[in-house]
C-alpha cells in the first residue's frame, strides 16, 4: 500500500434524528464540498449544573511551531467538579494532508488528535472529550502547549484553525464531585532511548493505586503508520520489518516488565490510499486517540520509597533504529488520605515467552500470514490505613493477520484481528473485586487498481470491548462497546482534482450499553452527503 498516507482528530458532536423520507438524492460523484466530519459516537454526558468555560488555545497552524499559553482555573465553579469537558473546534479549506496533533496542560497529555482532509470550499469539525480524570492538574495555573504540525505552501494551502476550551461543571445536588486521581504525573527527563521512550517518576509515598496511560500512535508517514502490513525482508513488499507486523506496547518499571497492551490499528483520514473513505465519517479513534492503560498498582510498594524510578515505554516489533511511534505517558495516582506512608511489595511476576510466527507463500498473489501473542501476570500488596490490599493484574494480548498482494501491489488486502484481555483482582477487607475487560480490534480491507487508472478501496473496521465487574462473585457493573465502520470508495488516479470522478459510500454504527445506558446510532454517507442518521435507543 505504497500510496497510504497519514492523519487523525476526536469525537465529533451531535446525535441528530433520522433523515426525513424524501431527502434529496446524493450526487453521482464528489463535488468541491461535502458534509462536515461527524461520528456516531455519543457526546459526553454532563450534569445540569452551573458551568464555566476557559479557553486553552485559539490559533492557526501553518508550520511546526507549537502554540504556547497559560491556563488559569475558572472562577465561580469551585475546585472540585462533577465533569470537565474538553472541546476542540477546527476548520480548514483548500488542499491539505491529515495532520497529527497534541494538546498538553502542565505537561500532561490531555488530547492526541489529528485533522480531517478538507474540501476546496472548506470544512469545520468539532471534537469533545471527557478530561475529568485530569482535574488535579487543572486546579492550578499551568503552561499550555499545542501543536498540529502543518505545511502551507503554493500546493498545500490549508491553514488549520482551532479553538480548544475546557468547560467545568460544578458538583451540585445529586451531581457529586467526580472520583478522580489525586495526582497526575509526567515523566521527568523523558527522552527517546533507541526505539523506547523513558523518563523517571517519583510517586507520593502514600500511593495506593497507580495507573499509567500511554498515547501510543504509529505515525509520521512511514511504514510504522501501517505497521500491520509490514513483512520480513524475504517478501517483495514495500514495507519491511524483520519480525513482521506483530506490535505490542510495553511498560517497564526499573527495567522490569510491568504491563503489556495491544495497540489500536488507528487509520488516519488519508489512510488506505483513499481519503474519499473518510471525508465525512472517520475511522474509529481517528479523532480521539484513546490512551492505553496499565494498572501498575502491584508495583506501588516499590514505587512508594520516595526515590525516582525509571519508566520505559517500548513497542515490540519495531525494527531497530526505526522511528515512527509516539508514546507520551501520564501517571495517574490515587493516595491514601489517612496515611502518610504506604508500604508493600511485589509478590508475583509471571511472563510467557512472546510468540511470533510468520509464513510467506510467493505466487501471482503473494500471501503472508502472522500470529503472535504474549501474557503477563503481576501481583503485589500494600499495607494501607484500611488494611492490607493485594492486587493481581493478568493480561493477554494476541494478533493474527492474513495479507495478500499482487505484483506492483496493484491489489493489496489484509484481514486481521487483535485481542487484549485483562483481569484485575483486588483483595482486602470484604469480598474480592474482579474487573474483566476483553478488547478486540479488526481490519478487513482491500485496495484494487493501485497501478491502474482507477483505484478502489473497500474496508471494514471494528473496535469492540466488553467489561464486567464482580464483587464476591456478584456482578456490580458492566459495559459493552461495538463501533463498526464500513466504506467503499474509488477515484481516477494521476489526474487533476476535478477529473477524479470520485465516488464513495460509508457507514458507522456505534453501540454502547451498560446499566442505565443505551446508545445505538447509525450514520451513512454517499458522495460526501449524509444519507442516514438513525438512533435505535
Amino acid at each position: 500500500m505504497r500510496a497510504l498516507c497519514a492523519g487523525a482528530a476526536a469525537l465529533a458532536l451531535g446525535a441528530g434524528p433520522a433523515l426525513a423520507a424524501g431527502s434529496p438524492e446524493p450526487p453521482a460523484e464528489f463535488g468541491t464540498d461535502w458534509h462536515d466530519p461527524v461520528t456516531a459516537a455519543p457526546p459526553v454526558s454532563v450534569p445540569d449544573t452551573t458551568s464555566c468555560t476557559v479557553t486553552l488555545a485559539d490559533t492557526e497552524f501553518r508550520d511546526y511551531t507549537p502554540y504556547k499559553s497559560t491556563y488559569t482555573p475558572p472562577k465561580g465553579c469551585g475546585t472540585r467538579w462533577n465533569k470537565v469537558v474538553l472541546r476542540l473546534d477546527g476548520s480548514v479549506a483548500g488542499r491539505q494532508y491529515d495532520r497529527l496533533g497534541y494538546l498538553r496542560v502542565g505537561g500532561v497529555e490531555v488530547l492526541r488528535t489529528s485533522t480531517p482532509e478538507p474540501s476546496p470550499d472548506g470544512i469545520a469539525w468539532k471534537v469533545e472529550k471527557d478530561v475529568t480524570r485530569y482535574a488535579a492538574t487543572l486546579r492550578s495555573p499551568q503552561p499550555v502547549e499545542m501543536l498540529i504540525g502543518n505545511l502551507v505552501n503554493e500546493t498545500y494551502t490549508g491553514v488549520i484553525k482551532v479553538k480548544a476550551t475546557l468547560t467545568f461543571y460544578t458538583a451540585e445536588g445529586r451531581a457529586r464531585p467526580a472520583a478522580v486521581p489525586d495526582r497526575v504525573l509526567t515523566l521527568d527527563g523523558a527522552h527517546e532511548a533507541g526505539t523506547a521512550y523513558e523518563g523517571t517518576v517519583i510517586t507520593p509515598r502514600n500511593s495506593e493505586r497507580i495507573v499509567a496511560e500511554v498515547y501510543a500512535t504509529g505515525s509520521g508517514g512511514g511504514c510504522e503508520e501501517f505497521w500491520y502490513l509490514t513483512v520480513p525482508d524475504a517478501a517483495p513488499y514495500s514495507c519491511k520489518a524483520a519480525d513482521g507486523p506483530y506490535r505490542e506496547v510495553r511498560v517497564a518499571v526499573d527495567g522490569r516488565l510491568a504491563g503489556i497492551a495491544a495497540p489500536h490499528p488507528t487509520i488516519w483520514t488519508g489512510g488506505w490510499s483513499n481519503p474519499f473513505l473518510w471525508y465525512v465519517i472517520p475511522a474509529p479513534r481517528a479523532f480521539d486517540v484513546r490512551p492505553l492503560e496499565y494498572d501498575l498498582t502491584p508495583f506501588a510498594g516499590l514505587l512508594n520509597d520516595g526515590r525516582p524510578h525509571r519508566i520505559t515505554v517500548s513497542v515490540a516489533g519495531v525494527p531497530a533504529g526505526q522511528s515512527g511511534w509516539s508514546t507520551p505517558t501520564n501517571i495517574l495516582v490515587w493516595q491514601d488520605a489517612k496515611a502518610s506512608r504506604v508500604t508493600g511489595a511485589l509478590t508475583g511476576h509471571t511472563e510467557s515467552t512472546p510468540e511470533n510466527s510468520t509464513a510467506y507463500t510467493p505466487g501471482a498473489t503473494h500471501r503472508f500470514t502472522a500470529e503472535g501473542g504474549h501474557s503477563l501476570t503481576v501481583s503485589g500488596y500494600l499495607d494501607t490505613s484500611h488494611g492490607r490490599v493485594a492486587t493481581t493484574v493478568r493480561r493477554t494480548v494476541a494478533a493474527s493477520s492474513a495479507h495478500h498482494w499482487t505484483g506492483g501491489e496493484a491489489t493489496d488486502g489484509l484481514r486481521a484481528r487483535w485481542t487484549d484481555d485483562e483481569t484485575v483482582t483486588v483483595r482486602g477487607r470484604g469480598p474480592a473485586t474482579t474487573t474483566r475487560t476483553q478488547r478486540a480490534y479488526t481490519l478487513d480491507g482491500e485496495i484494487t487498481g493501485a497501478t491502474g487508472p482507477r483505484l478502489r478501496t473497500v474496508l471494514t473496521t471494528g473496535d469492540r470491548a466488553e467489561s464486567v465487574t464482580l464483587r464476591g462473585g456478584v456482578r456490580t457493573g458492566w459495559s459493552r462497546l461495538d463501533d463498526t465502520y464500513t466504506g467503499d470508495a474509488a477515484y481516477n488516479r494521476n489526474v487533476p482534482r476535478d477529473q477524479r470522478h470520485a465516488t464513495g459510500v460509508s457507514r458507522e454504527r456505534y453501540r454502547l450499553t451498560g446499566p442505565g445506558l443505551c446508545h445505538d446510532r447509525t450514520i451513512a454517507t454517499a458522495q460526501g452527503t449524509l444519507t442516514e442518521d438513525r438512533n435505535r435507543c
